[in-house]
């Protein structure tokens, strides 16, 4: 009886093991920009390096944010003419690469926003390889509800909280 109860005690353990080993991994997903994780590092920038950053971020310029619907993550119809013109400003400045950062309002806990805003700036990104943008061109990352542009609690701050911001690399 006790061998019995040894077996079948090792059959549920190994068939949990199993279990919890042919589990999903979770997605990477990074809420901290790329340049912070990786190990500090120090040198020094050629002025020529800082003057094409100012030149770039000046390109970046042209390109518009776009906005949500509360707890959606699709393009909306009103945003895609946003996205056209982003679309055609990265066309004719091929060699600019372009970050998308989704954003979302203050309701809903961190870990919801960090994903909620990781799927918009996926849509946005997917959106814009449809329209002819490489991928290599384009990376993301979510701050869920950490930049707000506006601190108010009410439906129109919420509004402008709730977006995908594309920034030249």
């Amino acid at each position: 009886m006790k061998n019995r109860r040894e077996l079948y005690f090792a059959v549920i353990l190994m068939i949990g093991v199993l279990a919890l080993w042919g589990c999903p991994k979770k997605a990477d997903m990074s809420a901290v920009p790329e340049e912070e994780n990786a190990p500090a590092q120090v040198e020094q920038k050629a002025p020529e390096e800082e003057e094409a950053k100012e030149r770039s971020a000046a390109a970046g310029e042209g390109l518009q944010p776009i906005y949500f619907d509360f707890d959606k993550s699709f393009v909306r119809d009103d945003a895609r003419s946003v996205m056209k013109a982003n679309a055609d400003w990265l066309k004719a400045n091929p060699k600019v690469k372009v970050k998308i950062e989704g954003n979302c309002d203050e309701r809903g806990t961190i870990e919801y926003n960090q994903a909620l805003g990781q799927r918009r700036a996926a849509s946005a990104k997917k959106y814009l390889t449809d329209m002819g943008i490489s991928a290599n061109r384009i990376s993301l990352i979510s701050y869920g509800k950490e930049k707000p542009v506006c601190k108010q609690s009410n439906e129109d701050c919420w509004q402008k909280n709730r977006r995908g911001d594309l920034v030249a690399d």
